[in-house]
């Protein structure tokens, strides 16, 4: 096809190359056949978004071998060049349309397409070079199909592929070659790159300090020069001599010397650089030695600045025939931006280092500190089995039930199986289970995604995922819902979690420690504890003896709450009464020892004395758990032989005495009738004392 006397590349093909503003945006391909729409409506096949440019403002179709573009009513109206566009216009190669400074180039031939001007090419003469720029360059103008104006690139037609790392980061022996950069500004930009490299494998400030100063006198060619920075005790200084040299090096006699205070002060208090050069009076620049001055043909000194503030400088100077030039004084600046960047690295990097180091510190201590809490007080018969089952328990991972009364320590047995374990470097976990509601519980335990149900606004991780690694103690096991226990049958059998909530599956390590004050096995025969479940938790079990089972371990306890408390008050006192000690041996404590050391707390607080006294131990009158009402009281009436009706008679005469002889209230804490009350009071002939 010959177009204006020049040959088509290739017959039937024409394109609208786009220009939006000062550079080239797009190249439309067009099609015979198909009407190209041009507006501002999103509708149209080239969007063109100006408020100057009207919804549908022009087109450009094909009609009988030809391309034509027309005007649609415009607001502004459409330019052919410079003139105006009225009716139809036939485009010829190189035919500029101007819509709302927009301009598209009409071509057939994209390798010698012009600019909007016609004085230049839009693309290189060379042809081949153009092709490879536009190769590919096709736009999907099928109505309503995706993005009218995007370009399909297809692949490219050539590929360099790199193996090795950037020659940037390499060696000063991998990196003979330096005509492999261009000159002059992208040399420097390499070498700076080179620096930053090697600064960053650098752990020290007197590391990163030579390793500048060997990259500045190798790069610079000066005699001698220095990297100083401003003690860490003084938040500023412009004397020299208080500034502390991390790197120098000289290639002359003498040895380097010292920045004179003009030049300290020049770059430290003002953060200018200076380049001085062809000094005739050099007493400033601070250049001699004992035998008189030593003459520099030129010198720089640039501040180190870091966050806003010079915290030192690089002082470099040359005493030959070597001059330095402003582009070594850019390099010399550039370097100690640099220096800058590793020294604040390395600093934050420190601060980590310490701040690590303190919280391991913190750690172990809250360890330790946990540890002692954990440490089980008493030596009788009783405790030494627990003891004994604890050391059996530790190593290994199986599953440990804890059963104990309310108080009697369950918790300070897990601890102290974990602590005994290989796992005491990690988490020790603890959740009440009777404390929280079905949800929450479950929440608690293995964690719920934002929006999971209603408060929660962030993502949380769970116990089990904070115990990872370590242990988990579910204290009250058997408060869990049917559900709960349930899903956390599945994770006791190694089966990974979800999230409330969530759907990716959480696998963790952690060794389950289960306590509980119930009959478990009476709940499984209720229907409200899985057996599975128990069977599961029934792996090793610890049973922990209540306090009044082994009354050797009282006054040492009581000795021990003592210290403590008398410690964290500052209290001076001396110890207990001899009434006092007959009392804590004698009592049935219900509360087992968290009674014991609530009482002993409150005493050490509100005792008058430097000893306790037997008023100041406040006991209560409730009874155990397998004790009848008839023991309430502080004191243990000692043994007598006495028939089991005689112990039916002061039970029942025990009871209508603390309900008032309220018979029927009496009848229901005895479980009987109301009816056979009345006939064991007959046959006890028991009397209502006045």
């Amino acid at each position: 096809m010959v177009k204006n006397g020049k040959q088509s590349t290739n017959p039937g093909e024409a394109y609208l190359v786009i220009r939006d503003g000062k550079k080239w945006s797009d190249v439309f391909r067009l099609i015979p056949g198909r009407t190209v729409t041009i507006g501002r409506s999103p509708t149209s096949m080239i969007v063109i978004r100006e408020d100057q440019a009207s919804r549908q403002h022009a087109e450009v179709f094909h009609s009988e071998g030809d391309w034509f573009v027309r005007d649609l009513g415009s607001r502004n109206g459409t330019a052919i060049g410079e003139e105006r566009l009225t009716g139809d216009h036939k485009l010829v190669p190189e035919d500029i349309v101007s819509i709302a400074g927009t301009q598209m180039t009409f071509v057939e031939d994209l390798a010698v397409a012009k600019n909007a001007k016609g004085k230049k090419k839009l693309l290189s003469g060379n042809p081949d070079v153009a092709a490879e720029t536009m190769i590919g360059l096709e736009v999907d103008n099928t109505p309503g199909g995706g993005n009218p104006n995007a370009a399909e690139v297809t692949e490219p037609q050539t590929i360099t592929h790199r193996r090795q790392r950037t020659r940037y980061n390499q060696s000063d022996d991998e990196f003979d070659d330096e005509s492999q950069i261009d000159s002059g500004p992208g040399m420097e930009a390499a070498k700076i790159c080179r620096l930053a490299f090697s600064l960053a494998n650098e752990t020290t400030q007197r590391g990163i300090a030579k390793t500048a100063m060997d990259s500045l006198i190798k790069e610079t060619k000066v005699d001698a020069g220095a990297v100083m920075l401003i003690p860490r005790n003084r938040r500023t200084t412009v004397d020299p001599e208080k500034l502390e040299i991390l790197a120098w090096c000289s290639t002359e006699r003498p040895e380097y010397q010292r920045v004179s205070k003009f030049l300290a002060e020049t770059a430290l208090r003002n953060g200018e650089a200076v380049l001085a050069r062809d000094v005739q009076d050099d007493s400033a620049l601070g250049l001699r030695d004992a035998d008189g001055t030593i003459h520099a043909t030129s010198v720089i000194c640039a501040p180190i600045r870091l966050n806003n503030r010079s915290i030192g400088l690089v002082h470099l100077y040359s005493t030959t025939q070597k001059v330095l030039s402003p582009e070594d004084l850019e390099f010399t600046l550039a370097v100690a931006e640099t220096i800058a960047v590793g020294l604040r690295t390395r600093q934050r990097e420190q601060k980590l280092v310490e701040d690590l180091s303190k919280t391991k510190n913190e750690i172990d201590f809250l360890r330790s500190q946990l540890s002692v809490e954990s440490e089980i007080v008493g030596s009788s018969e009783a405790m030494l089995r627990v003891h004994q089952q604890i050391e059996k328990a530790a190593p290994s991972r199986a599953t440990v039930l804890v059963r104990g009364e309310s108080g009697v320590g369950k918790e300070l047995v897990a601890r102290a199986v974990h602590f005994s374990s290989d796992r005491k470097s990690g988490p020790f976990v603890c959740i009440n289970c009777a404390a929280l509601s079905e949800t929450l519980l479950e929440s608690e335990l293995f964690g719920h995604e934002r929006g999971a149900f209603t408060g929660a606004t962030e993502r949380k991780a769970g116990k089990f995922e904070a115990a990872d690694k370590g242990t988990l103690m579910l204290d009250e096991i058997g408060e869990m819902s049917p559900s709960i226990q349930a899903k956390f049958l599945r994770v006791l059998e190694g089966h990974p979690f979800e999230r409330v909530g969530g759907s990716r599956a959480i696998q963790v390590n952690v060794r389950v420690i289960a306590a509980t004050n119930r009959d478990l096995e009476e709940s499984v025969r209720k229907g409200t504890f899985r057996k599975d479940l128990f069977f599961r938790l029934h792996v090793v079990q610890i049973d922990v003896p209540p306090l009044r089972n082994r009354p050797g371990d009282i006054l040492p306890l009581s000795e021990h709450f003592l210290q403590k408390f008398k410690a964290e008050t500052g209290r001076k006192i001396e110890g207990f009464s001899p009434q006092a000690l007959q009392q804590l041996k004698r009592y049935r404590w219900p509360g087992n020892v968290r009674e014991l050391k609530n009482v002993i707390e409150r005493a050490v607080v509100l005792a008058s004395g430097p000893v306790i006294e037997l008023d100041e131990l406040m006991l209560t009158k409730l009874t155990t758990n397998t004790e009848s009402q008839f023991d309430f009281g502080t004191i243990v009436e000692p043994y007598h032989a006495q028939t089991l009706e005689e112990v039916e008679r002061r039970h029942i005469e025990a009871t209508l005495h603390s309900n008032n002889w309220n018979k029927s209230q009496s009848a229901k804490i005895l479980g009987i009738e109301r009816s056979t009350l009345d006939r064991k009071i007959k046959k006890f002939e028991i009397i209502r004392s006045v």
